[in-house]
C-alpha cells in the first residue's frame, strides 16, 4: 500500500511538472520598454548618416504566436529638439497618425521549443501601418531565449524602408528644405532589439 502511495505521488509529480512546463513554454510574451530599442538611420548630404530612436514602444507575443509591435511616434529622438518636432510635424503628422504598428507571426512551435540559451533564425512577413499607409515588409529576425520568462528579439540584418513607399516623401522633402541640405535620402535602415518578458 505505501508502495502504491509512493508510485502515484511520483507520476502525479511528473504530471504536475509536464503541465508547468508546458504552460511557461506556451506563455504570452511582453515587451519590457526600459530595455528595448528601435534605430533608424538617415543618411543627408550623400554621405552623412546620423542615428535615432523610438523611446516609448509596447508590444506583445501571443501563444499562438502573432506578434505586434507598437510605436509612439511623438517620442522619436534625434538628439535634437527643433529636428524632433519637425519629424513629429512635417514627416509622421502625429497629430492624425501619432502610432504606428508593426503585425507578424512568428512560429509558435519553434519558439516553444526553445530552451533557455538557445536561439533561432526566422524570416518573417510583416503588415507595417505609418500615419496612415500600410506597407509589407520582410525581416529577418534572431530570436534568443534567455532563461524561462526572458526572450529577445532582433533583426538579424537591417530592415531597408523606402520613404516613398511609406507615403513619406513629401515630408521627407520638407524636412530637407527647412534644413537647408542638398539631399535626404530616402532609403531608411532599421534594426531593433526587444526585451519580452512572460506574462
Amino acid at each position: 500500500m505505501h508502495k502504491n502511495h509512493q508510485r502515484f505521488t511520483f507520476f502525479s509529480s511528473i504530471l504536475l511538472l509536464s503541465m508547468l512546463c508546458g504552460a511557461a513554454s506556451a506563455a504570452d510574451w511582453t515587451l519590457d520598454n526600459e530595455a528595448s530599442q528601435l534605430n533608424f538611420v538617415s543618411i543627408k548630404a550623400g554621405n552623412i548618416a546620423e542615428t535615432h530612436t523610438f523611446d516609448e514602444l509596447m508590444g506583445h507575443i501571443s501563444e499562438s504566436g502573432a506578434a505586434e509591435l507598437s510605436i509612439t511616434l511623438d517620442s522619436v529622438n534625434t538628439a535634437i529638439d527643433i529636428r524632433n518636432e519637425r519629424m513629429r510635424t512635417m514627416l509622421f503628422d502625429t497629430a492624425s497618425a501619432p502610432k504606428a504598428t508593426i503585425k507578424t507571426s512568428i512560429d509558435a512551435a519553434m519558439l516553444n521549443d526553445l530552451e533557455p540559451g538557445q536561439s533561432m533564425l526566422t524570416t518573417v512577413e510583416a503588415m507595417l501601418d505609418l500615419s496612415g499607409t500600410q506597407s509589407t515588409i520582410t525581416a529577418e529576425l534572431q530570436v534568443f531565449k534567455l532563461n524561462a520568462s526572458t526572450l529577445l528579439v532582433s533583426t538579424h540584418k537591417p530592415i531597408l524602408l523606402n520613404a516613398t513607399n511609406l507615403g513619406l516623401e513629401a515630408g521627407v522633402e520638407k524636412l530637407r528644405e527647412v534644413a537647408g541640405l542638398p539631399a535626404i535620402s530616402l532609403a531608411v535602415p532599421v534594426s531593433f532589439t526587444l526585451l519580452f518578458t512572460a506574462s
